[in-house]
This record gives structure tokens, C-alpha cells and sequence, in this order.
């Protein structure tokens, strides 16, 4: 993994997966994981990034969730998003692999732009 091709995963654009890409191995997973805040990587069936997100009313979830929904359309990267009152996990994984990919750490840095409220 080039050094270069990992710095600033929010300005970059997901691009379509190609039945028979590779997901991302261990250490990769790793590397793009030191770019992102307080993501978790789970592996067990399938490798994904996970992230709970709390806020102080359901209003400001849902907000949050509307925002989140925004960018995944603008980079056609759809994450599995739930909603428990006030609390949104998120969960992104590459669903056309079946693992990780770029892409979902790109989509973890965009999401971490999103403004929470104070």
C-alpha cells in the first residue's frame, strides 16, 4: 500500500467495484484504519467498519442520519445504517466482495466530516 494513495480519504471519490476485486488484507485494513477516528474493524463472517455514534435527542439522530444517507448517494457507497433512538451505528463493508474495500474508508472519513451537534 502506497503511503500517498491513503492521505486525505475524505477528498476522494468511491469508485465502482469490479466483480473479483480483492478486498483489503489484515494490513491494509490496518493502514486505512489509522486514518480514520474511532472506527473498529469487526471480522467475523465478513469484514467490516463499525462506528456508534450518540446524540442527545432522536431529533439529532435523525438529522444525522439524513446527512449520512446524502453522502452515501453522492458516492453510490450505501452503508447499513441503524437507528435506536438516540444512538446510529453505522456498519460499511463492500456488500459485491463481500469485505473492504478503499471505498469504505473513504465513505468512514466523509462521515466523519458530518458536523455533530455540541
Amino acid at each position: 500500500m502506497k503511503g500517498a494513495a491513503m492521505h486525505n480519504l475524505e477528498t476522494k471519490k468511491c469508485s465502482p467495484i469490479q466483480e473479483g476485486t480483492v478486498p483489503l488484507n489484515e494490513q491494509e485494513e490496518y493502514d486505512y484504519l489509522n486514518q480514520i477516528h474511532s472506527w473498529s474493524l469487526s471480522r467475523k463472517q465478513v469484514h467490516q467498519l463499525r462506528k456508534l455514534f450518540q446524540f442527545a435527542s432522536f431529533h439529532e439522530a435523525v438529522d444525522f442520519v439524513d446527512q449520512v444517507a446524502r453522502i452515501a448517494e453522492e458516492e453510490n457507497h450505501h452503508p447499513d445504517i441503524y437507528l435506536a433512538y438516540r444512538h446510529v451505528t453505522i456498519i460499511l463493508w463492500t456488500k459485491k466482495i463481500a469485505g473492504l474495500t478503499e471505498n469504505d474508508f473513504i465513505l468512514a472519513a466523509k462521515i466523519d466530516q458530518v458536523p455533530l451537534p455540541n
